[in-house]
């Protein structure tokens, strides 16, 4: 098996896709829009992975935060709220609050587990600040790190009762980035003493199964290499300091905020220590020098994944019954 979490280029898999999957054996996939057209298809694509790995418990991603960020929505699945949402209900009502997340973080696992999607990118546990990247502020859950880390767990513990595996992200904190990594590399300036902020969510949730890294330099710790490239961040950071021994992925690495060669930037990463490489646009000749380019995953990186991907079980609850009870709690805190 290759540490590499793969993107597929259409709804159904191709001919060359599936022989090059079949072959390089990757850690699991990640699916977007393009790769969504309604339930029925949705659910023959995963089931088309599934067999073609083997493996009943294929790690199968998508980012369905609620907001913006949702890779499935209406008119075939409802949307969800952001993190702003439910961090303002916590505002006015806290115990409400955390109730509606654990309500919204099972209904979106019952929703992906259906069309058999077994792992969802959130929550964000990234701590805002004022001048924070709009691409990050529009879905966290607010600037205190102890609201941030309940509603965080709250969702983490919804999902896993959906039947899902959440993944807390973006490891060791984004919410001082000032740039959008899509596009640029941010460096973040603030001391070490600052910086204990953001690691408190990451550190209060470290048994979560799985995370996600950052693109972001943090001058305190190392200034030449952004977390997602530097042995310094993801060893005595993440590991270490936040105590976080679960499954860690890369942010997408083909995000302009890393440069080099894609078989550079997932060299790189395994070398510091990702246990995962996350590479989403499915551009054929990227992945097949991404696979050349990886030995095969590590013994302790197998072990967290599949202690990560037994975390969960079977699905429960049922959907619309959770979305009402959601949304009934946003309500009486007066955040609906």
């Amino acid at each position: 098996m290759k540490p590499v979490i793969f993107g597929l280029s259409g709804p159904v898999l191709t001919a060359a896709e599936r022989a090059f999957f079949a072959d390089c054996e990757p850690a699991g996939y990640i699916l977007f829009k393009r790769n969504i057209v309604d339930r029925a298809q949705v659910r023959a694509l995963t089931d088309s992975l599934r067999a073609l790995a083997g493996r009943d418990d294929l790690a199968i991603l998508i980012d369905q935060e609620g907001g913006r960020v949702a890779r499935m929505g209406p008119p075939e699945w409802p949307a969800f709220p952001a993190g702003p949402v439910f961090d303002a209900a916590y505002e006015r009502a806290p115990m409400t609050a955390i109730q509606a997340a654990r309500a919204n973080g099972q209904a979106l696992g019952v929703m992906l587990s259906e069309v058999g999607i077994t792992v969802d990118c959130a929550p964000l546990l990234d701590v805002s600040q004022p001048d924070t990247t709009e691409a990050v502020s529009c879905r966290t859950y607010g600037s205190d790190p102890m609201r941030v880390a309940a509603l965080g767990r709250a969702m983490l513990e919804g999902l896993a009762e959906g039947g899902v595996v959440g993944i807390v992200k973006h490891m060791p904190g984004h919410g001082r980035a000032k740039v959008d990594t899509h596009h640029h590399l941010p460096t973040v300036t603030a001391t070490d003493a600052e910086l204990a902020v953001d690691l408190e969510p990451f550190r209060t949730l470290n048994q979560a199964p799985m995370g996600m890294t950052s693109h972001i330099v943090f001058d305190a710790w190392d200034a030449d290499r952004p977390a997602t490239l530097s042995p310094i961040v993801i060893d005595r950071i993440i590991r270490e300091r936040i105590g976080f021994d679960g499954l860690l992925m890369t942010d997408d690495i083909d995000m302009k905020a890393l440069s080099g060669t894609a078989g550079d930037k997932a060299a790189g990463a395994i070398a510091a220590g990702c246990d995962v490489v996350l590479d989403c646009w499915a551009r054929m000749d990227e992945m097949v020098e991404i696979a050349d380019r990886l030995a095969p995953m590590s013994a302790v990186s197998r072990a967290r994944l599949d202690r990560a991907m037994a975390s969960v079980g079977t699905a429960t609850g049922d959907l619309a019954a959770l979305i009402a009870t959601r949304d009934a709690l946003l309500e009486a805190s007066g955040a609906a």
